[in-house]
């Protein structure tokens, strides 16, 4: 069957529709505070219970306790703080409600309950294991405000996204895995265009369940990285001619990378588990970033979590084997590394520019995808649209 929601119970914070009209006419009482994109997907994201047990921005005590022991207060396992930060001056303007608006509209009411402000160099060193501020992370930690305001929330709108028609809840996939008879779905995050290797290790472990659930993770991301638009353009050429389509799901998930590393991939493991997944792919230096985390300390993390309700698949690294003449791993390939190519991000670069051996890396109507786009990375300091 499929996976229980994470803490026990999927949470609906999304007002209802009269509810809606209510608290929009009321909402010039309260003060009106603007949110980043970032902050609005994190709002949405708790209300349809993707960020279950979650039911607003989180207080002290939890933010403590996840920076020290990577559970919530309550002793759920819970990584990475979820946290709305303002400066001094708002938060003395604020009252005991606020409204949070995105792009001028109200997005959401919410209750604060809690003010408070947080040692951010703790932050850095508990969830990132460095304050270098040259981690993107840690740069965004540093970078937050002073104050922090915490309590639940009410979604009162869902912003307009252009890729609306790609995004499901955790209320509708799991509708549509049991729609599809799946018991058992394997959940698979990426921030990558897909090559080879990506779909070796999806169908590998597609073989051991029902359905997987391609789950791209578009939202702000670092210098280098592909845009949101062609991360999802690839995916659909690769859906849509290379898996049955009663076997595959393509859904994004709209939210920041962090590059947390072996915090970030409980994190996104427990996101999956909310959609539905009862596994979930952990690959090599999975959400990881430069040297700052060894090559599998993202795996050797869930040994500390062995009541998180979802189970992960490991994955070694994956490369091409000219003998072979297929993708491989080290358990599978005999060959040393004269004939081995790995998959990088240059070769990727290399094949879209001038194609030659790299082009074999990819699927053809990927890398098709991916050259309708003139300048596919991000390239300014970090990405937000």
């Amino acid at each position: 069957m499929l996976s229980h929601p994470h803490g026990g119970m999927l949470v609906n914070r999304v007002a209802d529709s009269a509810t809606i009209a209510r608290l929009r006419q009321d909402s010039g009482q309260c003060a009106a505070l603007e949110v980043s994109r970032e902050t609005a997907y994190d709002a949405v994201n708790i209300a349809t219970g993707a960020l279950s047990p979650l039911v607003g921005f989180m207080g002290w005590q939890d933010v403590d306790a996840v920076v020290r022991t990577g559970r919530l207060a309550n002793g759920v396992p819970w990584t990475i703080p979820v946290t709305l930060d303002v400066d001094d001056e708002t938060a003395r303007h604020v009252g005991d409600e606020v409204v949070l608006t995105y792009g001028g509209m109200p997005l959401a009411r919410m209750e604060v309950i809690e003010r408070f402000s947080i040692d951010r160099q703790a932050v850095a060193r508990g969830v990132f294991g460095t304050e270098d501020a040259s981690h993107p992370g840690v740069a965004q930690v540093l970078s937050q405000r002073p104050t922090l305001l915490a309590g639940p929330i009410e979604l009162l709108m869902v912003p307009d996204s252009p890729y609306a028609r790609h995004v499901l809840t955790p209320r509708e996939t799991r509708v549509l895995f049991s729609a599809k008879g799946w018991r058992t779905v394997v959940g698979f995050q990426t921030r990558n265009v897909p090559h080879l290797g990506h779909e070796y290790v999806q169908k590998t472990a597609l073989t051991f369940v029902d359905g997987i659930f391609i789950n791209p993770v578009l939202g702000r991301k670092k210098p280098g990285d592909f845009k949101d638009e062609v991360i999802l353009a690839a995916y659909d050429a690769l859906v849509r001619h290379y898996y049955l389509r009663d076997r595959a799901v393509l859904a994004v998930l709209q939210t920041e990378m962090r590059y947390a590393g072996p915090r970030e991939a409980v994190h996104h493991a427990i996101i999956r588990k909310n959609f539905g997944c009862t596994h979930f792919v952990v690959g090599r230096d999975h959400a990881g970033v430069g040297s700052f985390y060894g090559p599998y300390a993202s795996q050797e993390i869930f040994d500390q979590y062995p009541d998180l309700g979802i189970v992960p698949l490991f994955f070694t690294a994956f490369f091409y084997c000219r003998r072979c003449g297929s993708v491989v791993n080290e358990k599978t390939c005999p060959h040393d590394g004269a004939d081995r190519v790995n998959f990088s991000g240059s070769a990727f670069r290399r094949a879209l520019s001038t194609g030659g051996e790299s082009a074999i890396f990819v699927r053809p109507e990927v890398l098709e995808a991916v050259r309708r786009f003139s300048d596919p990375f991000v390239a300014n300091a970090i990405a937000a649209h």
